[in-house]
């Protein structure tokens, strides 16, 4: 009797039937614990046996790790539906989760170890999962999606940077590591957020789509591919702080202006929209306390850079986690109403971090401590939610 793909399809295990069940529940959890964790060293409550030292190893999880994961989770689903072709499934799914979990085992407990050997392990999942993303869009020759291929590839040697650096203790090194992947995860979150945030509004309000502006799309995108590439190739060293507050200014005027045409007020009694928008607001703020920075104020660029991280890629990704993971699990775009606390918990953790932190930086570990407190209770609220999402078939009984 002969099986059928359908028949294949439906024997497999739910969690390995799409990118996003395995890396957002992953990730998800890593995050909540990491987060955890690092609270509980900064009150010295614990200490952790991590390969390089606790802020190396929160810096490079938090990007390398967390949103590596939630960022592979989205492009191996979404290029299904790009590209026509089924994507990551099955026993590759398993394999790339698995190197993706033993990178953060090694991160988390590799105290001793060969350097090059967990950053062997750390970078690999980067090439691998560039590539099973690449089979797909080369196949039907998809040119539009093509730059995710580059932008993984250049996340992988950000990361490996981070860990030379680490190995010949060159600071400077971990920094740039570190920034080029926050300036590649804004990237990413502007594009993305550019694609779908017009078409979710619309259809969530029951409006107009607001259309892009060519020119500000491109302005607004350009400009950080900029600032992707001063970092990368250390150009701050030569560039005067004027200029550099200058030209994070004007990045972050025109994400305002972006964003203001997408209508956030309208979006307000909507969970999974207005998450999203607010999520989105955190880019040019981030910008802007650069620009503030360079400029003399005094605003430290780790908590400027934490409106990009804390703000914008922690409001966005849980945002986009919830969203995603109805639409393609087959249920209804309307989330559980405890999502909503979820969404403020979020919210409130990044203004913890950045606000809290700039206004009365005489409190900062208590601004820290609610941070990462309101961090993970925002995940423990969504892994709840969505275990069963992630571990049972689709709703509507087809595929995937």
């Amino acid at each position: 009797m002969q099986v059928t793909q359908h028949e294949k399809e439906m024997a497999m295990a739910p969690i390995l039937r799409q990118a996003y069940r395995p890396m957002f529940l992953l990730g998800a959890i890593f995050s909540a614990l990491a987060i955890l964790l690092w609270g509980l060293v900064l009150i010295g409550a614990i200490q952790l046996p991590v390969y390089g030292n606790v802020l190396f190893w929160h810096s490079h999880e938090m990007l390398y790790g967390f949103v590596v994961a939630i960022v592979l989770g989205f492009l191996l689903t979404a290029v299904q539906n790009w590209t026509g072709m089924r994507a990551t499934h099955g026993p590759t799914l398993l394999i790339l989760a698995l190197l993706w979990s033993a990178g953060r085992l090694l991160m988390l407990f590799g105290q001793g170890l060969p350097w090059w050997l967990v950053a062997a392990v750390d970078v690999a999942l980067l090439p691998v999962a560039a590539i099973l993303f690449a089979r797909l869009v080369l196949a039907v020759n998809q040119t539009r999606n093509l730059f995710f291929i580059p932008i993984l590839l250049l996340l992988a040697v950000s990361s490996g940077l981070m860990h030379v650096g680490y190995a010949f203790n060159q600071y400077e090194w971990q920094t740039i590591g570190a920034y080029n992947g926050v300036f590649l995860a804004t990237l990413l979150m502007a594009i993305i957020g550019g694609r779908v945030m017009p078409m979710f509004t619309a259809n969530g309000t029951m409006t107009k789509k607001v259309m892009p502006i060519a020119w500000l799309e491109k302005t607004a995108l350009g400009l950080l591919w900029v600032l992707f590439a001063v970092h990368f190739f250390n150009l701050t060293l030569y560039i005067a702080d004027v200029w550099l507050g200058a030209l994070f200014a004007l990045t972050a005027l025109a994400h305002t202006l972006r964003v203001l045409r997408w209508k956030t007020w309208i979006t307000f009694k909507v969970p999974l929209l207005w998450s999203i928008h607010l999520a989105y607001w955190f880019i040019p703020l981030g910008l802007a306390l650069l620009a503030a920075h360079y400029w003399g104020v005094e605003i430290t660029r780790s908590t400027a850079m934490h409106a990009l991280t804390a703000g914008a890629m922690g409001n966005m990704i849980l945002a986009m986690m919830a969203r995603v993971s109805l639409g393609h699990s087959g249920r209804p775009l309307k989330p559980k109403p405890i999502m909503s606390v979820a969404f403020a918990l979020m919210f409130i953790s990044a203004l913890m971090r950045v606000v809290g932190v700039s206004l009365f930086p005489q409190w900062t570990t208590d601004w820290i401590l609610i941070s990462t407190l309101a961090w993970t209770f925002a995940l423990v609220i969504f892994i709840a939610i969505y275990l069963k999402v992630f571990l049972t078939p689709r709703a509507d009984g087809n595929p995937g």
